[in-house]
């Protein structure tokens, strides 16, 4: 089975744009948090899969940190059933160690394990080590159906 494209719409804009969705439970609908808070993008060597969480096959590289992007239309863009993200992700530039970022992922935590919510692949993949900043670009993409 698969969501309505409306219900889709709903759901990105609550979890991404902390946007209520209407007509759920009482008048007031599904509503968005008090404060909106952040997601963290994390980078994977491998695909973190269903039943991974954030630190699964988590790159490693040396001054590495996961990026915090704001649950706000100035984090992310939703159109229809696809967010994406509104403007470049930069994470910290490596001072050692390597890795090859194959995947993205967007999950809860800013460190630690974390629920991993969606992750996606790195095309092309990102060499990381000394020197390298990863940037993932504006309107990397989720899409619900």
């Amino acid at each position: 089975m698969s969501k309505s494209n409306a219900w889709e719409t709903d759901l990105l804009n609550l979890l991404f744009n902390n946007t209520n969705a209407a007509l759920i439970g009482d008048a007031t609908g599904l509503r968005g948090s008090t404060t909106a808070g952040s997601l963290y993008l994390s980078l994977h060597t491998a695909d973190p899969g269903e039943a991974g969480d954030q630190t699964t096959s988590e790159v490693t590289y040396t001054s590495y940190a996961r990026v915090a992007v704001a649950r706000t239309s100035g984090g992310f863009t939703v159109s229809g059933n696809a967010v994406s993200l509104a403007g470049n992700a930069t994470f910290p530039a490596g001072s050692g160690g390597s890795a090859t970022a194959a995947f993205w992922g967007l999950g809860t935590a800013a460190s630690g394990t974390g629920k991993l919510l969606y992750k996606g692949a790195i095309r092309p993949t990102i060499a990381t080590g000394n020197g390298v900043t990863p940037i993932l670009n504006a309107g990397t993409i989720v899409t619900e159906d």
